[in-house]
Parts: C-alpha cells; sequence; structure tokens
C-alpha cells in the first residue's frame, strides 16, 4: 500500500469531494489515504516545503510550489462569476478601496492575489478566515476579504458587499475565478500521479452522483450553517470544473498566474502542470 497523506480544508465542499473516500464507498486501488484537515492558509504553508503528497493549495500558492507539484485536473474550486467578495460595515464604491484597511484570510490565498489584481494600494491584516466578519463589524478594519461560507452569510452581519472578486475576474476575462485546487507531488512518479488523480476523481463523481448522503456527511462541516445554505455553496464550488477542469479551467489557471506576472505580484512566469 501506498501511504498517501491529502490534506483538506474543513469546508462543506471539500468534506462532500471526499465523502466516498473517507466512507469506503469506493475502490481507492493501492493507495491508503490519511485526512489531515487544517484551513487553507495552513495547507498553503505546508505546501511550500512539500510536506504531504497530496494537498489542497491555492491557486496563488501554486506559483511557489511548482517545482514539486503538479496540478490535478480534478477537484478544482472555480467561482462561474462569482467569488471572494470584499465586505464593509458602509456601503461604498470598489473604486474607492484605495488606501483601506482589509482583513484577509491569508497572503497565499487566491482572494488576495485577486483583490490585489484589482487594487495594489491597501494595507491588510492577516485574520483566520472564519474571524473576519466579526473583526469588520467590531470595526477593526475598514473591509474584510471573505472567503468560504461567509460569502453566503455577510448580510446577516449586518455587512455590505463592496466588491466581488469573481464577478469583476469574468467582466475582465469572460473565465471563472480559479480559487483552489488538488495538487500532486511530482516524486511519486506519472503512473501513481495519474491513478490516485483517477481515484479522487471518482470520488468526486460518487457524491455528485449521491448528492443526498454525501451532502449529509459533509455539512457539519459547514461552522453552524442551515442545510440549504450548505447545499447552496456545495453548489457554488463542487461544479462541472471540479470534476474536470477542461480548457476554460485550465485556461482561467494559465491566465491568474501570467496576470500576477505581469503586474509583478508574481516573481516567475509559471507553466502549470496539470495530471
Amino acid at each position: 500500500m501506498i501511504n498517501i497523506r491529502f490534506g483538506h480544508s474543513p469546508d462543506p465542499d471539500d468534506a462532500f469531494m471526499f465523502y466516498a473516500i473517507a466512507k469506503n464507498k469506493i475502490d481507492t486501488k493501492e493507495f491508503k489515504i490519511v485526512h489531515v484537515v487544517e484551513d487553507i492558509e495552513s495547507l498553503n504553508q505546508r505546501a511550500l516545503k512539500a510536506e504531504l503528497e497530496v494537498t489542497a493549495v491555492s491557486v496563488h500558492a501554486y506559483a511557489y510550489i511548482h517545482d514539486h507539484y503538479a496540478i490535478m485536473r480534478s477537484g478544482a474550486s472555480m467561482g462561474d462569476q462569482y467569488g471572494p467578495i470584499v465586505v464593509a460595515a458602509k456601503p461604498f464604491q470598489a473604486s474607492d478601496l484605495k488606501g483601506k484597511k482589509i482583513a484577509i484570510p491569508g497572503t497565499l490565498t487566491t482572494a488576495f492575489l485577486a483583490l490585489q489584481l484589482f487594487e495594489k494600494n491597501f494595507s491588510y491584516e492577516i485574520v483566520p478566515f472564519d474571524q473576519i466578519l466579526d473583526y469588520v463589524k467590531a470595526g477593526k478594519a475598514d473591509c474584510g476579504l471573505i472567503i468560504h461560507e461567509g460569502q453566503l452569510t455577510y448580510q446577516e452581519n449586518g455587512l455590505h458587499k463592496i466588491l466581488d472578486l469573481g464577478e469583476w475576474w469574468w467582466h475582465q476575462t469572460k473565465l471563472p475565478l480559479p480559487l483552489g485546487v488538488d495538487v500532486i507531488r511530482k516524486n511519486l512518479g506519472p503512473e501513481k500521479m495519474k491513478s490516485f488523480s483517477g481515484v479522487f476523481k471518482e470520488s468526486i463523481v460518487y457524491s455528485l452522483e449521491h448528492r443526498k448522503e454525501a451532502l449529509h456527511y459533509a455539512l457539519p462541516y459547514g461552522r453552524g450553517i442551515s442545510e440549504e445554505r450548505g447545499d447552496q455553496f456545495v453548489g457554488m464550488y463542487v461544479n462541472d470544473y471540479t470534476v474536470d477542469l477542461g480548457k476554460d479551467g485550465e485556461s482561467s489557471i494559465v491566465e491568474l498566474l501570467r496576470r500576477g506576472y505581469d503586474q509583478k505580484i508574481l516573481k516567475g512566469k509559471i507553466i502549470p502542470e496539470f495530471v
């Protein structure tokens, strides 16, 4: 058996994808899969050290780990005309974000890269993603950069949407905004990389075909959101692109990394490798 430590975040969409593996619903071939559940910024940091064989990472982080990892074609989180949002206690125009203090969930998140592509001039403070809404509400920052289910619950906190980065990206590129991908360590070799990618794809397809039971498994990861909200959130980020990136999915990753380099946010030109 080949031990695969698979890092993923404690969110309903990730849990939904893993249902078939976690509950032994599919044949995992020669792989023994060990779950490592941590928030995305922690996984990004671990990927910088190539610690885990397979892990979820932000597309932004891939720019710094591409020597060691390739992107699996299955498992991506793509925002199709929606994505991370910037919220504030009082409404104002997105063009006025310049100079604001923004609470962000981490410097390697794709949300942070996309925000920098929109506006470079702002100060930021790193705040755990699930505390950002309260942080903004308490007046500790002008705005918050919101990922995960906060995208659906910010209004309940009395906050206002200033900018939807996925919507902005769509108007710029006519492509989905690539937020997270699952990467696999290249030293496993081409055959094992391909074989494991196939197992993971099968798990995602199984969950989509057995949606109700997979949702029942995934919803406890939603930090108290309702079943309806959990279903909505999973629907946003487990879609056709998650099963297979396809041409648009691949193009969106290439384009995001290219723009990051062109605008001098990323240091090198990155040609992504896909499995």
